[in-house]
């Protein structure tokens, strides 16, 4: 697969060498992302935007979802906020309401944040 410039190639090596925890910190950093592109279509009045950049973050917030280890305990709660997440969002793009989106935001970046943690703590580990 020919990547069309050096900073696809450069992502493209990044996410082919990422261990599970970065992958994952990616993917937060991407709803992120995807959230305050939300926010901005929506402060344009764009709703083919808002509407794109809300589910893309959907889509990360299920993902997560798809991917748990309910065998976990902690699992449980997680899945209770990724569920509440998506329904927000869900609304947030219903009303293109940004405050909706801010309280998403809110809420995934205190996710990736923790996730950053736990990853510094497991690098300091081996």
């Amino acid at each position: 697969m020919a990547l069309p410039n050096p900073y696809a190639q450069y992502q493209h090596q990044s996410v082919m060498t990422a261990s599970p925890g970065d992958l994952t910190l990616m993917l937060y950093n991407g709803c992120i992302k995807f959230i305050k592109q939300g926010q901005v279509a929506v402060e344009q009045k764009d709703i083919s935007g808002a509407h794109s950049a809300i589910r893309r973050a959907q889509d990360i917030i299920l993902e997560f979802m798809a991917t748990l280890d309910m065998q976990i305990d902690l699992s449980h709660n997680l899945v209770t906020l990724y569920e509440y997440i998506n329904q927000r969002l869900a609304e947030a793009n219903i009303r293109k309401d940004n405050q909706i989106l801010a309280e998403c935001l809110g809420l995934v970046t205190e996710l990736r944040d923790t996730w950053a943690e736990v990853v510094r703590l497991n690098r300091g580990h081996k």
